[in-house]
């Protein structure tokens, strides 16, 4: 609990002096409660009320436990910014080493507009460790078009060195680029229609015939009944193109070439990328496959697993602080050792108290590293 504590000491009590429940255990009941597959405010006070024996092992709990309609004042009135903050530094202390992909996307809770108050769905903005498949860091913004300012500050809770940034098109912009290039990192960023000049003298540069031959690199792949042939190509002749363009920190260009068959159907995609450092193709084609993994690792997780886009959470900043606590639970069920799916280990922790424990035991592990 000391851990914990200090963990989210900057997070502040909204409640100011009128507190019968103390924050930091309530907070550690809400999480313990999504870590055993619970949902929202009502499971927390469940869960408290079944696990009390259990939680009084480290809480006091000196007004016993917290109601329904506590948590969600709680969590309505408390301000994400340090919250978040507060879950950023505590992932840092896994990532001081960090190397390899940083997949820069964002995710919409589908439910959690509020019609009555002309509130539109959250929409959060995530910072995914391909490698390590951990979430490091995440800001809420307004909506996906607002990403764009949004990334340089994420950006800058994350220590980069090292590692190499990806995004789609959407944040394919020069400010984004540079600030990873400032930062001590890389960056392969996918190139569309909203960089036009450039995307055209990219495309017309890597789709030309009579263009000297580049290493390429190419995967067969099949799965679920269907057959994916992936081409990568990457090319450093890039002089010409900085002449007209000066991108920040480009090194090298390349393109990835993707036929899918399923079944009679073929179809065909072509997607072009900016990198800043000269990869082989070997390795752009890992890095740009890379990306996708925080669709499959933390947002198809989120969705299915955690249900979270029928959470119906809408008041206030209730939705983005207890969309934090669903990340927090599935960092620490992935960095906890033992294999299996996230679903297995949370119904595990609601089976075993010995394993909730194991699970909360992150937070001690931390202080050692």
């Amino acid at each position: 609990m000391e851990e914990f504590v200090a963990c989210f000491a900057e997070v502040i009590d909204p409640r100011q002096n009128n507190a019968r429940h103390d924050l930091h255990e309530l907070l550690l009941i809400a999480l313990c409660t999504i870590l055993t597959g619970g949902k929202d405010c009502s499971d927390m006070a469940l869960f408290g009320e079944v696990k009390e024996p259990f939680l009084r092992q480290f809480l006091r709990l000196r007004h016993g436990i917290p109601s329904h309609d506590t948590f969600s004042r709680v969590f309505r009135l408390l301000d994400p910014v340090p919250f978040e903050a507060c879950f950023t530094r505590f992932m840092q202390r896994f990532a001081e080493c960090l190397q390899g992909v940083v997949a820069i996307d964002g995710k919409t809770l589908r439910r959690s507009f509020d019609r009555a108050a002309g509130k539109s769905p959250l929409h959060m903005l995530h910072a995914w460790s391909a490698d390590q498949r951990l979430l490091l860091g995440q800001l809420a913004v307004d909506g996906k078009s607002n990403e764009i300012t949004a990334v340089p500050k994420l950006l800058e809770l994350l220590s980069l060195k090292g590692t190499i940034v990806t995004a789609d098109a959407l944040n394919c912009q020069r400010a984004i680029a540079a600030k990873v290039v400032a930062q001590g990192g890389d960056y392969v960023l996918a190139l569309k229609g909203n960089q036009g000049r450039l995307l055209d003298d990219v495309r017309a540069f890597l789709d030309d015939p009579a263009r000297p031959a580049d290493t390429v690199h190419t995967t067969v792949d099949g799965d679920h009944g269907r057959i994916e042939t992936r081409t990568s190509l990457v090319s450093n002749d890039i002089s010409w193109l900085q002449e007209q363009h000066a991108w920040p920190g480009l090194a090298a260009i390349g393109k990835v070439v993707r036929i899918r068959e399923a079944g009679a159907k073929v179809s065909t995609e072509t997607a072009y990328y900016l990198l800043s450092t000269a990869l082989t193709a070997v390795r752009f084609g890992e890095v740009a496959r890379a990306h996708w993994g925080v669709e499959n690792g933390l947002h198809w997780v989120l969705d299915v697993t955690m249900n979270e886009d029928q959470a119906r959470n809408r008041k206030d900043n209730g939705p983005q602080n207890i969309a934090l606590l669903r990340r927090l639970s599935l960092n620490l069920a992935k960095l906890e050792g033992s294999k299996g799916a996230l679903k297995g280990k949370l119904f595990r922790a609601a089976l075993s108290d010995v394993f909730l424990t194991r699970l909360l035991a992150q937070f001690g592990t931390t202080q050692m590293r």
